[in-house]
């Protein structure tokens, strides 16, 4: 399951102390600890302003919040969305966030219709406006492995199954072949042909890094299948 508080609504340490508490109570209760953890703070959107919530939170407050979160439950992925700014956005990956959204449409039907501009049903505005391919090509100009990797859901690598490979860090092994596999995918079908040629040499220099001999043979496999046409391969 996934945890989040949407910070704003309430005084920032009484949120942030139940969401640790909620945790913690998971681990305590079921030994499984949340999947993911969201953190959604008040923001600008049609007829609503932040100015109107006294418990809003700065930028600094949003920050150690998302710090001391990823210190707390250190297995937990941290998803971060395109509420926030391109500059929040990359401050908080350097401090825990995992998981960024890119290209986000909030209103109803919104990735099928563009919305009329004299039309507003998004559930909030979208302050992080790139597209899919040039949050890509930014993540990997910071050195990121952009991975679209849904593998473990797949798998049915859940619940206490999923922990115990997080927890003893045996979920490596799968993460990083599976995040260079479904980014070449990306690359192929996808992406623009700067973003294409950073991919591949990223996916070159990480090939070399997986440490496992076996391991780096079929996924090395596997990206020479990409390239000649074939998908969905997963560790």
């Amino acid at each position: 399951m996934g945890l989040g508080v949407l910070f704003g609504l309430n005084t920032y340490r009484y949120d942030f102390t139940g969401l640790l508490m909620h945790a913690e109570h998971l681990e305590a209760t079921f030994g499984v600890g949340p999947h993911t953890i969201s953190v959604p703070r008040i923001c600008p959107a049609d007829d609503i302003s932040t100015q109107d919530f006294p418990d809003a939170i700065s930028d600094d407050i949003f920050c150690k919040l998302v710090a001391v979160i990823r210190i707390a439950v250190p297995y937990t992925g941290m998803i971060i969305s395109t509420r926030e700014s391109a500059a929040t956005r990359r401050k908080v990956l350097e401090l825990g966030i995992s998981q960024i959204s890119g290209g986000s449409r909030t209103s109803v039907g919104g990735y099928a219709t563009p919305e009329p501009t004299e039309e507003n049903s998004a559930q909030f505005d979208v302050s992080d406006t790139r597209t899919l391919d040039e949050v890509v090509n930014w993540l990997l100009d910071l050195g990121h492995i952009p991975s679209f990797c849904t593998a473990c859901y797949r798998a049915g690598r859940t619940g206490d199954r999923f922990m115990s490979l997080v927890k003893s860090g045996q979920i490596a092994n799968c993460c990083a072949p599976n995040a260079l596999m479904t980014l070449k995918e990306y690359l192929e079908d996808y992406a623009t042909p700067d973003t294409r040629s950073k991919g591949i040499r990223l996916i070159r220099e990480e090939l070399a890094h997986i440490p496992n001999p076996r391991i780096k043979e079929i996924a090395t496999r596997n990206l020479e299948e990409i390239e000649a046409g074939k998908r969905d391969f997963r560790f």
